[in-house]
């Protein structure tokens, strides 16, 4: 018997329409024109106008020919053309390629080629590596500058025209018009490339919509929140923020460049309520002279994700009255995709029980369909004992499309219908999963395993330590053994010694670091320490005696 409820009830114009996230900003500009939307220096912008500007890139990219399919990079700060690229790209048909600041020309060069870019938005900032970069390319781009008032530093132009002079030959009236296929993509995302060339992450219009909304229902943002940039915009196009902030109707208040001062300065000046960041990000905060922090009376909840966070610094947070939530997710995820929601007993309880609470990376976000933790040869799930290792992995629309031009990685990264992390985990009685390590961190030593991350939180409770990273070293007797890198306080010291006896009164004696190095850790600009940089120089303190 056919079912009734599949017969004369199909989808049509009237009762169904593709999710975008392109639906936000048209909202906001139709329901709250007026309201502030962006605010970068003395520059203010409404919702109206931010849109009638996305609009005009839109416009101006469709008459140079770009549409579906084509690929727009833009090498940015966190500024206003950013979050008009967010919008104005995707809605020729193109997809935004974000390009990261930091990276060197050579990767920056093999981006816009395997990302076969037509266009490039660039920084002034950053001409001296788009030069080499673009030089190294063999496809023609047109290469449009941002010159933004408020950086003021060297640097050349390198196009044929600036993005106002481009933008101003554009219509505020270009049609606006969201995707036919949901799963069309938005957005590529390269990752960080620590092995071999970065791989590119490709977005589609649902999972962006689905996010940007995960973003405000997981975290409990009020509408029209103020939304501080503390987190790169080109980093999983801001966690899915640069969406989620035009949902939400809110305030962006751009950054070009994260410091305490100005972190402060502007969380009084504009009552900052929201902001996102890696553990170092929360760190620098926490440990800024008083001074700077004085005179913020409202709240601020901040995301912190990126990896995982120390507890010293989940505590040293919540001691400032920043109240903290702690997400999860990666680059393939669209940014958090998980999230360790809180319990009202949880404030009753102890400190240190609260920050260990706080310190998991939980549960699936709203729109995420499914966060496990498997064992990654047979599939089967670890029991929740919160001490038998696993994988975590994920499933639902908040995943990738899969990985450009790389079928191979993308098959193996979905292997047994779920997307394979590389993240060890444990999963905890009440069904909160907890990162022991990276797969590649875990140090074996004696056949003893030891999680780096176990190691580095208490490294973290040390008070002269800012920043820790433990990685293995070989060893003659255990094969390998933990090595610390560690980065002071300003104005503290200590010695390798008083470092290891630390270890000792906190921790079994086999993970104690037989290694300490005192040094600036190296770091990506989204704030994660290098540990592939730190394995490398491990393998030469093994002569070091």
């Amino acid at each position: 018997m056919p079912n009734m409820y599949r017969v004369g009830l199909d989808k049509n114009p009237a009762n169904y329409t593709p999710l975008t996230p392109l639906t936000f900003v048209e909202r906001s500009a139709y329901v709250y024109p007026e309201r502030v939307a962006v605010i970068h220096g003395q520059r203010r912008q409404s919702w109206r106008q931010t849109f009638a500007r996305c609009r005009q890139l839109a416009s101006a990219l469709a008459a140079h020919g770009v549409g579906e399919g084509d690929t727009v990079a833009a090498m940015l700060n966190n500024t206003p053309e950013m979050i008009e690229c967010h919008f104005g790209v995707p809605a020729t048909g193109a997809v935004l390629n974000t390009l990261n600041t930091r990276l060197d020309a050579e990767t920056i060069a093999f981006m816009l080629e395997h990302g076969e870019a037509k266009v490039l938005l660039t920084d002034r900032e950053y001409s001296p590596t788009v030069r080499k970069a673009l030089a190294a390319c063999q496809r023609e781009i047109l290469v449009i500058d941002v010159d933004d008032p408020e950086y003021g530093g060297p640097g050349d132009r390198l196009g044929t025209r600036e993005y106002e002079e481009f933008i101003a030959g554009g219509s505020p009236d270009f049609p606006w018009r969201g995707p036919d296929d949901e799963w069309d993509a938005i957005s590529l995302n390269y990752t960080s490339g620590t092995t071999g060339n970065p791989k590119g992450v490709v977005y589609h219009h649902r999972g962006a919509y689905l996010n940007s909304m995960s973003n405000i229902v997981s975290w409990g943002m009020p509408p029209h929140s103020v939304y501080l940039w503390t987190l790169p915009m080109f980093h999983c196009n801001g966690w899915c923020f640069v969406w989620t902030m035009a949902a939400n109707a809110g305030t962006n208040v751009c950054l070009r460049r994260v410091d305490p001062k100005l972190i402060f300065d502007a969380m009084r000046e504009h009552g900052v309520t929201h902001y996102c960041g890696a553990p170092i990000v929360h760190s620098l905060m926490a440990n800024c002279p008083a001074e700077l922090r004085a005179g913020i009376s409202q709240k601020v909840s901040g995301l912190i994700a990126a990896a995982p966070p120390p507890a010293a610094v989940i505590e040293a947070m919540a001691n400032i009255g920043i109240d903290l939530t702690h997400v999860y997710g990666l680059t393939e995820t669209y940014g958090p995709a998980a999230v360790c929601a809180k319990h009202g007993d949880w404030s009753s309880r102890p400190l240190a029980e609260q920050v260990e609470l706080n310190g998991r990376q939980g549960v699936r976000y709203h729109a995420q369909e499914g966060i496990t933790v498997l064992d990654p040869v047979n599939m089967a799930a670890v029991p929740w004992d919160g001490e038998t290792m696993g994988e975590i992995m994920f499933r639902g629309n908040l995943v990738m499309k899969g990985y450009l031009k790389n079928p191979k990685a993308s098959e193996e990264s979905f292997a047994g219908g779920w997307y394979h992390t590389g993240d060890l985990a444990v999963m905890h009685a009440d069904g909160y999963v907890k990162i022991k390590d990276r797969s590649k961190d875990v140090i074996i030593s004696g056949g003893e395993n030891i999680s780096s991350i176990e190691v580095e939180d208490v490294l973290y409770r040390h008070p002269a330590v800012i920043a820790a990273a433990v990685v293995a070293t070989p060893d003659p007797t255990w094969g390998e053994v933990p090595c610390a890198f560690l980065e002071l306080r300003e104005g503290m010291t200590v010695s390798e010694q008083e470092v290891i006896e630390f270890c000792r009164q906190h921790m079994a004696r086999f993970k104690v670091p037989k290694r300490v190095v005192l040094c600036t850790l190296p770091k990506t600009s989204t704030g994660k320490i290098q540990k592939y940089v730190l394995r490398e120089q491990a393998k030469s303190t093994a002569a070091i005696e």
